[in-house]
């Protein structure tokens, strides 16, 4: 899913995260992939993002071990050129011809399409298209978890289990249950470092406002904010 052109393109680059050939995803970055809001896919579609991601794995593998001044540099460089229909130098094509980049551009092209299936969106949109439609998925998924929806990527792994409570006989089954503790209120969330994770945390914020307010409140609201930080998103 994180290679594909969604999470790519529309979310990874455009916030700022990464430069140069820093463009890899690491504990550094938490603030911009903790809340890229994945899809919801079918199991047959979570099976093609599953079988094509595996096949793009096995293919840059397969070519670097048979080739190893290769690198996934040199095979991207020249995949974004033949996606621009940019003509090849001799370094260029040499790389093509070992890293059989065509079929790594096909591959990518595949694995988008099945991402944007999964999504149910039309692969005709454009990078800031799917920006809006990402940050507005990661409202919805905020609100979601508010009322107790998560929707775990791995929930076998992740899904808290329920301890088995046993039914005890009492002397007096009438007697008024005693409530449960209040749970105490969570912390104020970090302001995230980044552009995109901050739009995402504001606008699931006023989701969550029931009366109009002003961009020092919403500040307050997190930590670590600035009430001109939050002013500048929400100017339209």
């Amino acid at each position: 899913m994180l290679s594909s052109r969604i999470a790519w393109n529309a979310w990874w680059l455009r916030s700022g995260a990464v430069g140069g050939n820093d463009q890899r995803y690491n504990s550094k970055t938490r603030d911009i992939l903790d809340p890229f809001p994945f899809p919801a896919p079918t199991d047959a579609q979570a099976a093609r993002i599953r079988e094509l991601a595996e096949s793009l794995d096995a293919h840059r593998k397969s070519r670097r071990a048979e080739h190893a001044d290769l690198t996934m540099t040199n095979m991207y460089n020249v995949l974004e050129k033949l996606r621009a229909g940019t003509p090849l130098s001799a370094k260029d094509k040499k790389t093509h011809e070992q890293g059989l980049c065509s079929t790594l551009l096909k591959l990518h092209d595949d694995l988008d399409e099945a991402v944007f299936a999964a999504y149910g969106w039309p692969t005709t949109l454009s990078d800031e298209e799917l920006l809006e439609r990402l940050v507005a998925l990661n409202a919805e998924r905020a609100e979601e978890e508010s009322r107790g929806l998560i929707r775990y990527l791995r929930p076998d792994y992740q899904a808290p289990t329920e301890p088995t409570q046993l039914a005890m006989d009492t002397e007096d089954e009438d007697q008024p249950e005693i409530p449960a503790a209040p749970k105490p209120q969570t912390d104020r969330p970090d302001w995230p470092a980044g552009l995109v994770a901050r739009i995402a945390l504001v606008q699931s914020a006023l989701k969550t406002t029931p009366t109009p307010t002003t961009p020092e409140s919403l500040a307050r609201t997190f930590k670590n904010a600035k009430t001109d930080q939050v002013a500048e998103i929400l100017r339209p």
